[in-house]
């Protein structure tokens, strides 16, 4: 097999420089950031017989870690904490997301100031968790009236966020204009050619929704936001509305591409019209509910998804619970049951399993819980062994400075 520094150079070829260097730099930071900006080693590395991939077929995010939970504010103005990112989204073995999961608890142990006894114990309690959620079969959401605790806590800040305490980080008036803040922090310039395109696009597909009348884009910008999609054709969009002027809107466009499950683990998947349709319609499959606006939209015969923007800021910062270990339980039971509620939700649909199969699956967690852990920690442990490759490539330069 091919060196570290080869595979992820030939699986980021094409992507924005500008934005590439800066992925580069972020996977360089530690292991959790090169385990969420490679996930496509993942998925090269399992070996078409493991025993994860006997598990049922559901609709999964594929690319599920600690950071890929987060909270966001659904098209009916309500917080909820779910599963946030979808990029990687498949009809596959319900356990890769646990697996995946599994793999950055472990990652990001010295963060949380856990030692290896503590760690096995937090996967311990997700795993439970999960599989009980599986086994109960009922389906519930976290939204800010059910939950309680540190997510309770978390998702009340969302709902007391001022609008334009977080536009006025975001933008800026210029000779009355609004005009995006670019400050290769949040947002970098895009080309004059193609923020027309991309601006006159999205302004022609809200010009034939009623419930958008009014509504335009006035501006946009390369938006730098996550890992793993750093690179890919992505903007944050500046949105007027003329019926109400001094009103501002942030969307975020984002370029689909396939999922990278598929390249090295041929499941069947049902044929969708782009890769944009494949992550909205996954998305609305297992969230409760979905962020205001989600929609695939084609420019320039590339697809990709919109929807209203939602500020970094909503993810857990793990770096607070640091040694707090009865919150990080707390924290990771959630976890556990979100999955297993996104897991059932989804089921029945186009090939994945039941909720009599996933209920079934759950009940017999004893004869898959150990196989579960133990291929999530020997593979956080080839993780480490990666990231030291890639890091000592990256610092003599072969990554670009």
């Amino acid at each position: 097999m091919q060196q570290i520094p080869d595979r992820i150079t030939r699986f980021n070829q094409g992507r924005i420089p500008a934005l590439l260097s800066m992925k580069y730099a972020a996977m360089r930071s530690n292991p959790l950031r090169f385990f969420r900006g490679s996930c496509h080693l993942f998925y090269e590395d399992l070996p078409a017989g493991n025993a994860l991939l006997k598990s049922p077929r559901s609709w999964i995010c594929g690319d599920l870690h600690l950071e890929n939970f987060g909270s966001y504010k659904a098209d009916n103005h309500i917080p909820y904490f779910d599963i946030n990112d979808f990029d990687e989204a498949a009809l596959a073995p319900c356990l890769l997301d646990p697996a995946r999961l599994l793999c950055s608890i472990f990652l990001i142990s010295d963060v949380l100031h856990v030692n290896a006894k503590e760690a096995k114990k937090l996967a311990g309690i997700f795993i439970s968790s999960y599989a009980g959620t599986l086994t109960a079969g009922y389906i519930r959401s976290l939204e800010k009236q059910a939950a309680t605790g540190t997510i309770g806590d978390f998702l009340a800040t969302v709902r007391n966020r001022k609008l334009k305490a977080f536009l006025g980080r975001r933008m800026y008036l210029k000779d009355g204009k609004p005009r995006l803040l670019v400050d290769n922090l949040k947002a970098i310039k895009t080309p004059k050619e193609q923020r027309e395109l991309v601006k006159d696009a999205v302004n022609t597909w809200a010009a034939k929704r009623p419930a958008l009348k009014g509504y335009h884009v006035v501006d946009a910008a390369y938006r730098i936001a996550g890992t793993g999609s750093l690179g890919i054709e992505r903007y944050v969009l500046l949105v007027t509305n003329d019926k109400t002027p001094g009103e501002y809107h942030l969307l975020d466009l984002k370029r689909a591409n396939p999922s990278c499950i598929l390249t090295f683990h041929p499941f069947v998947q049902p044929e969708w019209p782009d890769e944009a349709h494949r992550i909205t319609e996954v998305q609305k499959r297992v969230q409760a509910a979905y962020p205001a606006l989600l929609h695939p939209l084609t420019i320039d015969g590339r697809s990709f998804v919109l929807k209203q923007l939602q500020p970094t800021a909503d993810r857990l910062n793990f770096e607070l619970f640091a040694g707090n270990i009865p919150q990080l339980e707390e924290i990771l039971t959630t976890m556990g049951q979100i999955l297993g509620w996104d897991c059932l939700r989804s089921g029945g649909r186009q090939g994945s399993a039941i909720a009599d199969e996933l209920i079934d699956f759950g009940g017999s967690v004893e004869s898959w819980r150990q196989s579960l852990y133990d291929y999530a920690a020997s593979y956080a442990e080839q993780v480490q062994e990666d990231f030291k490759e890639y890091a000592a490539a990256y610092d003599d330069g072969v990554f670009g400075k």
